[in-house]
């Protein structure tokens, strides 16, 4: 007669958790290089964030000195909203995008001499304003004689703007923080108030951005890219 090996109920409810754990979520393949490259970016970030934010900086550089309109635009549209910014941003023009004869122009007279040093933010006011270098002060007259720049540290301080998060005009599936000038009253009405900044974040302190022209009916087209970033770990 064959004896059965008494159990104490382990196995089977070993077996039941086996076959009621959830399996792990995979995560999911990036679909194209662009986003490998930023993937790769994020997880340096977690243990290395300097060396991250140097890393997505280059980046941003190289592809605007290649005007790569189409990867700068898929790597905005991979950003997150900046939440909670705060203080003093280092900026750089990343590309035009206006026309041919003027992003040369633009890319010529920058390369020479960059007026603009990043921007500012109060997050709690949802506010912010551009910094200028000190020598762009009289410049600044010939194109807004009634305007006046305000002394900052180690720059003026210009062109005050709104922000919020909230879905892009530009990209309306992306939540973005908008940087918007019009409603602003203080500022001139030529160029400045027809402006929209949109940013995202890409890594921890390091943004890209998209400047918007806005047109007579409320139309937005992209007439170029910045980049923000402040100290990594910041």
């Amino acid at each position: 007669m064959a004896h059965t090996r008494p159990t104490d109920g382990g196995d089977s409810a070993m077996d039941q958790t086996a076959a009621t754990a959830k399996p792990e979520t995979a995560r999911p393949e990036p679909t194209s290089e662009t986003e490998a490259r930023l993937l790769k970016l994020r997880e340096l970030a977690a243990s290395d964030p300097l060396a991250a934010q140097d890393r997505t900086w280059s980046l941003i550089q190289q592809l605007g000195e290649r005007k790569a309109e189409a990867e700068l635009g898929e790597l905005y549209r991979l950003g997150t909203p900046p939440r909670g910014l705060e203080g003093p941003t280092e900026g750089i023009l990343v590309t035009p995008l206006i026309h041919p004869a003027a992003d040369f122009a633009l890319r010529t007279l920058t390369g020479a001499w960059m007026p603009w040093l990043g921007k500012s933010f109060d997050a709690q006011a949802a506010h912010g304003y551009n910094r200028l270098a000190p020598s762009a002060r009289w410049p600044a007259k010939l194109f807004w004689p009634l305007y006046g720049t305000k002394p900052d540290v180690g720059a003026r301080a210009a062109f005050d703007f709104e922000t919020a998060v909230e879905p892009g005009k530009a990209d309306p599936d992306v939540e973005v923080l908008k940087i918007d000038y019009g409603p602003v009253e203080s500022n001139p009405r030529f160029i400045i108030r027809q402006i929209r900044d949109e940013l995202v974040e890409l890594v921890p302190d390091t943004y890209l951005g998209k400047i918007l022209w806005r047109s007579a009916d409320e139309r937005y087209t992209c007439i170029g890219y910045f980049a923000l970033r402040q100290p990594a770990g910041t």
